[in-house]
């Protein structure tokens, strides 16, 4: 395409493109803070018994595995194409990357709100709980796992301005819209992070000033909604890529643009895109070739042309028919 500013999903067949390392490098980092921090949370549970501390360890230990499942992601969707795969492997990634939006909804929001409300019933109840008495250690605890969370954002926030600045969007519209799925999950599960520990920590303040227990496990119930909330939204869009979903008019427009503007194209009157990875285009288009050769002529110029369009780095696969005498011309 004349410029990758038309698409905040663009990449390529048989290579790896920097998107792809860097990336790779922020699940790293992700995954490095979330294992420590869900070593440290769950100390700190066991020592305090708080409810909200206990949703935040499994908030922690949620992220670590979808970080590991997110790096599965990244191996198998870099994967080049073959005959069995022609279109290459890009939407396994998409896959994986619903099998850790769908463990951060179970392991995370599932567990702590779950563990918030049976905290609650037995309070109402009368039953016996054993009082958080290391507050101090919660929020040492917190403090450190903030500032841990915090270095892992940085990076996600870092890698999403660069590419948000590239293809002229403002961040948060390329997290909501770009075909990468890790970049999307790591920005989203590090900024519920650092507003799951906010939650936990007046909870736990609360409890502290009030000596109401209740609400400690109301925050655990607040981490809990917090991270359905962001796995609801992971699902969903990993689901719409893995079905086949359309691009955005704007690159749908340089795609046409480029085919128009070669000098073997005299029109198109067909086009369909579609994503099939991040950063990954399926091409199909219907040419009318400059000329009046035989048809076997016409036949290598297509295979040649298709060729030239695969070389581009954000397209996978392209396959180009012969246009009818009686069809019209798509306008640019």
């Amino acid at each position: 395409m004349s410029t990758p500013a038309q698409d905040p999903t663009a990449a390529a067949p048989g290579k790896t493109p920097a998107s792809t390392s860097s990336s790779l490098v922020t699940v790293l980092v992700a995954l490095a803070a979330n294992a420590l921090v869900a070593v440290a949370k769950s100390v700190a549970a066991g020592l305090t018994g708080s409810a909200s501390m206990v949703a935040e360890a499994a908030h922690s230990w949620a992220d670590t595995g979808n970080e590991v499942a997110l790096l599965v992601a990244e191996k198998r969707g870099a994967r080049p194409r073959d005959a069995v795969h022609p279109r290459g492997y890009g939407r396994s990634t998409y896959l994986w990357s619903l099998v850790a939006a769908f463990g951060l909804f179970v392991a995370g929001a599932v567990l702590s709100i779950w563990h918030g409300v049976t905290e609650i019933v037995a309070i109402a109840g009368g039953e016996a709980r054993d009082e958080p008495g290391y507050f101090t250690v919660g929020y040492v605890v917190l403090a450190v796992a903030f500032v841990l969370e915090g270095a892992s954002f940085l990076q996600a926030l870092n890698q999403v301005r660069d590419r948000s600045a590239r293809f002229h969007l403002r961040p948060l519209q390329l997290v909501s819209r770009t075909s990468d799925p890790t970049l999307r999950a790591v920005f989203l599960e590090d900024s519920s992070a650092l507003v799951g520990l906010v939650l936990a920590a007046t909870g736990i303040g609360l409890h502290q000033a009030t000596g109401n227990p209740v609400w400690d496990a109301l925050g655990s119930v607040a981490v809990g909604v917090l991270l359905a909330f962001v796995a609801l939204f992971l699902i969903r869009r990993n689901m719409e890529y893995l079905v086949g979903k359309q691009v955005p008019e704007e690159v749908r427009s340089a795609v046409l643009r480029v085919l128009l503007t070669h000098p073997q194209v005299a029109k198109v009157t067909y086009l369909h895109i579609e994503y099939v990875g991040p950063m990954r285009l399926f091409v199909v288009a219907a040419v009318d070739l400059v000329g009046d050769e035989a048809e076997p002529l016409l036949a290598v110029r297509l295979r040649r042309l298709e060729a030239e369009l695969e070389r581009r780095t954000e397209i996978e696969d392209a396959v180009l028919t012969l246009s009818t005498p009686d069809e019209a011309a798509l306008p640019l």
